[in-house]
């Protein structure tokens, strides 16, 4: 069984019994200890969530690809993909991986002994999703959100997942800041000066933030993330897990510089979107009123053969920026690869652009960003 069919039965399955009561403890556990951010975060809140360019103490990692998700074809593979991205951004910064106690001895012979091993639950490997994302202030304080995960709206079991958001801020000895909203830290793209760039498919979804307004949703995310302006994405629902989250779409290359994702051909689902996101940022200003300049970086023409399957995320917008590099992935599309980096190394001239295949990764739909997630350097 591969990932999606998984995912499909998972979805049928929400409405049994099991899955119900893993559903409803974790919500109602939400319901009785956490509180809304006016209460949780300082009355004169000054947090912000920084620019993924800025220094990083450490990444976080998730070592968890378990054969019933991603199916006994791809799990070992998802392994070893986990390994290489975490070994390749260990050679310029810090990795802290969670991992269960039954995977710790071949996460450490995979990962190396540069990558630091934390024994953890986990559902799945997404801690871009799951974790919690990290705020900092002026005065040098730092702190964690919590976005309340619920399996991208109870698609997939996630019991385990909704904790680690907590956990990873218990870790790294942070204040943890909770909020009603549901979001992932996928769907939310900044600049670190006070813009964000978010997919309404994923926010303003009834399998999130039921009752939730737009401006609802932008309220609590200005308040929750320091920030001024929202360029709302449309995004795709239903038409993967994620309901279309922005990492895969835009990404800052730095002030009012954008890298869209653009997918040239007709028949996929995605030309339409990314072609109305591109006609958006085009038009767009960030907070500051500065017109945004828009790079765009197509998708690859071809994939490696074995892979081929609509659930394959073949594209270079999931990168992600490290200390002194830039993580991307490699298709084997050598023209398609090879322009990738080019333009990955105009946008980011002051770091290494590290290509590595992450092909397993990529069959489960996602990719080296969702994989990872930044704790800055204060």
């Amino acid at each position: 069984m591969n990932r999606k069919a998984f995912l499909q039965l998972m979805a049928i399955a929400s409405s049994s019994a099991i899955l119900g009561k893993n559903i409803a403890g974790c919500s109602a556990a939400k319901t009785q200890t956490e509180t809304t951010i006016a209460s949780t975060m300082p009355a004169n809140n000054s947090f912000f969530m920084p620019d993924e360019a800025e220094p990083h103490l450490c990444t976080w990692m998730a070592f968890r690809a378990s054969a019933d998700i991603w199916g006994r074809e791809y799990f070992a593979g998802v392994q070893d993909n986990l390994a290489r991205i975490a070994r390749a951004i260990a050679r310029y910064e810090p990795v802290k991986m969670l991992v269960l106690e039954e995977d710790y001895d071949i996460a450490a012979a995979k990962c190396g002994s540069e990558v630091e091993l934390i024994v953890s639950s986990l559902d799945d490997l997404w801690i871009r999703d799951t974790g919690c994302v990290f705020v900092v202030n002026e005065e040098g304080d730092k702190a964690a959100i919590d976005f309340n995960f619920n399996g991208w709206g109870n698609k997939q079991r996630h019991a385990k997942d909704a904790e680690v958001a907590a956990f990873v801020a218990q870790e790294s000895g942070v204040p943890l800041f909770n909020t009603d909203i549901v979001c992932e830290g996928g769907g939310i793209e900044v600049d670190g000066r006070g813009t964000a760039i978010i997919t309404e498919s994923c926010v303003i979804n009834s399998n999130r933030n039921p009752g939730w307004s737009k401006s609802d949703c932008e309220a609590e995310l200005k308040a929750l993330l320091g920030l001024r302006k929202i360029i709302w994405l449309p995004g795709i629902k239903g038409y993967d897990i994620t309901d279309g989250h922005t990492d895969f779409y835009a990404r800052f290359a730095g002030p009012g510089v954008v890298v869209a994702g653009y997918d040239p051909n007709p028949e996929s689902f995605d030309h339409a979107v990314t072609k109305r996101h591109l006609e958006i940022l085009q038009r767009a200003t960030d907070a500051d009123g500065n017109k945004l300049e828009v790079v765009v970086l197509e998708a690859p023409t071809s994939i490696r053969p074995g892979y081929e399957s609509d659930d394959f995320a073949a594209g270079y917008i999931n990168f992600y920026v490290i200390n002194g590099a830039v993580i991307a992935p490699e298709f084997g599309d050598r023209n398609a690869d090879r322009r990738a980096k080019e333009t990955l190394a105009e946008l980011f001239g002051d770091r290494d652009i590290v290509q590595i295949n992450i092909d397993e990764i990529a069959s489960g739909g996602g990719g080296i960003h969702c994989t990872t997630q930044q704790e800055p350097l204060v």
